[in-house]
């Protein structure tokens, strides 16, 4: 069932113990213009206001809670405590031009069980309320950092939790967030009704689809989500996307050594790309490094940098649009799941 999240449940509140409209107004300028984290610091309220307010949301803003945090020279990551005394991620990444990009989570853990994912080696906990979400994002705003992109690239599958959409609206609203959907991008293994209703109600917001393999049976064994909504029918729909929104759709493309990275995989991506609506023109592949830090069900080898260059040549030089994602984070284990994974293991051994 979808939970109302903490902006409609306030606006409810207000309304029912009959104070004027514009009481919200004041809370969320608070909150987002002056960056108050506490009811009762909102001093524009009547201090009886305040104490209601406390009773029935508790004294913060916000629904999480930091549990610990690893930095590195340009990447924060956190693991944030939830209800349930669950745990969830969230990293911070901050680029030399000066802007911030922020990879969130959808899900405590993920049941979908990739191969080469630290998050499906945890199998799910649960999906994340809409305020879980956005407060990922709300405790970085607090903290003065500048929101410029967020990215559902964290822990779980983004289109198999109905409360991301929620989100969406949240993070969209010109009240609230106000961030442009353009600055936002949903990452998923296809899950189709999901890229459908991305189409439909949110063309805008970027979609990311993770491919990782491009024939269909190797792709299977690596994603078994292949079973379910198979390669082609993937395709097909995120066609229908480009076609409905004229906006472009990215591929994350995971080099596993001596699994996917070989010539043959890379000609098997022309192919699959250069077959699709307008030739492929408006698919962007993003080549990322496997991290070899990643406690995954499978174990890969290093990276081959040469590999991975040769893979990236071979579709430029077909023309494709592709770019090798710059590597964030290494030193502090930034792979979604794994500072849970290390956090749980540190403390089972107590």
């Amino acid at each position: 069932m979808q939970q109302k999240n903490k902006y409609i449940r306030i606006q409810e509140f207000l309304k029912q113990n009959k104070f004027p409209n514009y009481r919200m107004n004041q809370i969320t300028n608070a909150i987002f213009q002056g960056k108050i984290n506490n009811f009762n610091e909102i001093t524009v309220l009547p201090k009886s206001l305040r104490t209601m307010l406390i009773k029935e949301f508790g004294e913060s803003i916000l629904n999480i809670a930091v549990l610990k945090a690893q930095h590195s020279e340009q990447v924060t990551k956190v693991l944030f405590e939830i209800a349930g005394d669950e745990k969830i991620e969230t990293v911070n990444m901050k680029y030399k031009a000066g802007w911030e990009s922020f990879c969130i989570s959808s899900q405590c853990g993920c049941n979908f069980g990739c191969k080469f994912c630290a998050t499906g080696d945890i199998g799910l906990k649960r999906n994340l309320t809409s305020d879980e979400i956005t407060d990922q994002i709300l405790y970085f705003h607090l903290n003065g950092h500048s929101i410029d992109s967020i990215s559902f690239m964290g822990m779980g599958e983004a289109l198999a939790n109905v409360q991301v959409f929620d989100a969406l609206n949240v993070l969209t609203n010109s009240e609230l967030f106000a961030l442009s959907p353009r600055r936002l991008s949903i990452s998923t293994i296809g899950i189709i009704p999901g890229i459908k209703k991305m189409t439909q109600n949110y063309p805008q917001v970027n979609l990311t689809f993770s491919l990782h393999s491009p024939f269909n049976e190797q792709r299977s064994k690596l994603m078994p989500i292949n079973e379910r909504y198979p390669l082609l029918d993937v395709m097909d729909t995120l066609d229908e996307h480009i076609r409905v929104t004229s906006r472009k759709v990215y591929i994350a493309y995971i080099m596993l050594p001596g699994v996917n990275d070989s010539i043959e995989h890379a000609n098997e991506v022309i192919n699959l790309l250069r077959g699709r609506y307008k030739r492929g023109n408006l698919y962007h592949v993003n080549i990322i490094r496997y991290n070899p830090t990643v406690s995954s069900p499978m174990r890969f080898e290093e990276v081959n940098e040469n590999q991975v260059v040769n893979f990236y040549k071979k579709l430029k030089s077909a023309g494709m649009n592709v770019t090798i994602r710059s590597q964030f984070g290494i030193d502090i284990d930034a792979a979604c799941g794994q500072l849970y994974g290390n956090y749980q293991k540190t403390n089972t051994n107590k």
